[in-house]
């Protein structure tokens, strides 16, 4: 005779990704809401971006102090160099964004696009929108259950005074 065990409702926010003309890209964002590391790697994402935008501001105003000089090609030497801090800028982002999306979740974002500017807001703004809400009212119940269950009980005669 074999016993089982019933696992309990799945807290999974699990987001399909469409293209811009509305089709399914059969890609998807998953998010266990209960994780409650989850705030913590969001607030981490908020601090890193911010920091990669300070590196990148030194490293633009850096390059603007240097001289100007002749490219190997059509590019002068700086605009080559704000190029690379560009792209060196985009690649840590996307690491950032990735330890809170999850593996490869800018790339599914995308759908192909190259990163840019434009797709760093997009991006923001999805979390902020359709990500953010949920994680919010899950952070409201795993408090609301953490008191129910750990909190101080309140004699009946407190609760009277009240």
């Amino acid at each position: 005779m074999k016993d089982y065990i019933q696992l309990g409702q799945d807290d999974t926010l699990r987001l399909g990704i469409k293209t811009a003309e509305g089709e399914d890209t059969g890609e998807f964002l998953e998010f266990m809401l209960s994780d409650i590391e989850l705030p913590l790697r969001y607030q981490e994402l908020v601090e890193k971006d911010e920091k990669n935008k300070k590196w990148l501001k030194n490293q633009m105003v850096i390059i603007d102090k240097r001289e100007d000089v002749k490219g190997k090609k059509l590019l002068s030497k700086n605009e080559e160099d704000k190029i690379k801090a560009m792209n060196d800028f985009y690649k840590k982002e996307e690491e950032v964004y990735n330890m809170f999306l999850g593996k490869d979740g800018v790339k599914k974002l995308l759908n192909g696009r190259k990163m840019g500017w434009t797709t760093l807001q997009e991006i923001d703004e999805l979390i902020e929108k359709q990500i953010l809400p949920h994680l919010d009212l899950s952070m409201t119940n795993i408090s609301k259950k953490i008191k129910e269950k750990y909190g101080v009980k309140k004699s009946k005669d407190e609760e009277v005074l009240r």
